[in-house]
């Protein structure tokens, strides 16, 4: 019989994506083939996302696209949206199968499950190909060198949260959190090595929490990258987003030590407002997020600080919001990632009085997103005073500097190769101009 298709789409986050990977990685051990989410297949797997009510409006038309385009397909729901809306509810929409976020690792079985019980003619697999790899066999990844290979890896090293901010949906949807042993992480960075990657992210649900879930096996995040950092050819470690108070004195000099760290870090800020932080279930204040900037400064040069705010959270004055505006100000993120307050059934946000018009939120996302770009040149400029600096190359002569500015070489590169040089001007507002100094490393 022929071989059976499957079409994927992934929604979300950077963890919804390395997952993605995994799954497919599965199936295609499984002896499924991957083809196109646009053309024809077997089955549909749409990841999806339900951060926002943005993210469910789209999860529910990807599913819909492919189950009204491919009527005879099989359609399966993964992700958050299948644990936020209930599963009986999204079969009820007319998907065939639905998958919460605790069971992708099982896709391959569940697929197999649904075959046998609708007396569908598989390929006589070899039945050891038909379980799911293990753990850490492959992951996310940005641009595929020319030369084979890839340049960055995408590292889920933990899942859930247990922070629950009053606007989030997410510790519903994934759970508590949940950890991977360094011992793990380690042994897939060496594989990924082999393969070609030099650069590593390591990414999660609420990153900072990563070891707390198992104490009695004193692994902090503090240890898992520098046990990372001593895998030979993991040249770059990038970090995923930030809880602010875990920059303290000792966490930011610890990083300043290892040489694979580099110096972008995003720290999720959501309101510069005191009183919105504390409407919104968040641990820290203004104050103390400001002093966590100031430790990364102090101990790295220039380092990239960027950060996300929702505006419009119920209730925000003009004033709290004015409050927002001066902080962004004061700190001058590299980027800032700017989102409109999006309810949430189920959060205790959603209940709130003073929900702002959808106008208002507007108006602040526009004000918000001038000062983003104005920060941004400014924070590109510096890099114009002639210093060297390092760059990732990925596709096209473009890639990235350790502090993550996107760069396009005069001169034609190497994919995936190491190289010094000095910015030299300025192609675009994304872009930055490089001149290579030295071959290749």
């Amino acid at each position: 019989m022929d071989q059976k298709t499957v079409a994927m789409h992934n929604l979300g986050c950077k963890v919804n994506a390395y997952e993605m990977e995994h799954i497919a990685e599965s199936l295609k051990n499984a002896g499924y083939e991957i083809v196109p989410f646009e053309g024809p297949a077997d089955y549909y797997i749409v990841n999806t996302c339900s951060v926002t009510n943005i993210a469910d409006r789209k999860s529910r038309q990807m599913l819909h696209r492919a189950k009204n385009e491919n009527p005879d397909a099989v359609v399966i729901a993964a992700g958050c949206y299948v644990n936020t809306r209930g599963e009986d509810n999204v079969l009820a929409d007319g998907i065939d199968i639905v998958v919460p976020n605790e069971q992708k690792k099982d896709m391959v079985d569940i697929i197999r499950s649904w075959e046998k019980s609708h007396n569908d003619e598989t390929l006589d697999f070899d039945p050891a190909s038909s379980l799911p790899s293990p753990a850490g066999t492959e992951s996310g990844r940005d641009h595929a060198p020319a030369e084979g290979g890839y340049t960055r890896a995408f590292l889920k090293v933990q899942d859930g949260c247990n922070m629950f901010c009053s606007y989030c949906i997410i510790p519903y949807a994934r759970g508590r959190i949940q950890s991977r042993t360094v011992s793990d992480v380690v042994q897939e960075v060496t594989s990924l090595v082999a393969k070609g990657y030099h650069e590593f992210v390591l990414t999660g649900i609420h990153l900072s929490s990563f070891g707390k879930d198992r104490p009695a096996d004193k692994e902090s995040l503090l240890d898992l990258i520098r046990a990372v950092d001593a895998v030979p050819g993991a040249d770059r470690i990038r970090l995923g987003s930030l809880e602010p108070r875990i920059i303290t004195d000792e966490f930011a000099e610890a990083l300043a030590e290892i040489p694979s760290i580099c110096p972008q870090f995003h720290l999720s800020l959501q309101s510069g407002s005191d009183g919105v932080l504390k409407r919104m279930n968040r641990h820290y204040t203004a104050d103390e997020f400001f002093e966590g900037t100031e430790r990364l400064r102090r101990v790295f040069k220039d380092p990239a600080i960027t950060t996300d705010v929702i505006v419009g959270f119920p209730g925000e004055t003009p004033a709290e919001f004015e409050e927002t505006q001066d902080f962004l100000k004061k700190i001058c993120f590299y980027e800032t990632h700017i989102f409109p307050y999006s309810r949430r059934k189920g959060t205790p946000a959603d209940k709130m009085p003073d929900q702002l018009s959808r106008a208002e939120k507007h108006d602040r996302v526009v004000a918000l997103k001038e000062l983003h770009d104005k920060n941004k040149t400014a924070f590109q400029d510096i890099w114009l005073d002639g210093r060297t600096v390092e760059i990732l190359v990925e596709e096209n002569n473009e890639g990235y500097t350790r502090e993550y500015v996107r760069v396009r070489s005069t001169t034609p590169l190497t994919s995936g190769a190491i190289v010094r040089g000095r910015i030299t001007g300025r192609i675009n507002a994304d872009t930055m101009e490089f001149t290579p100094e030295t071959d290749e490393i």
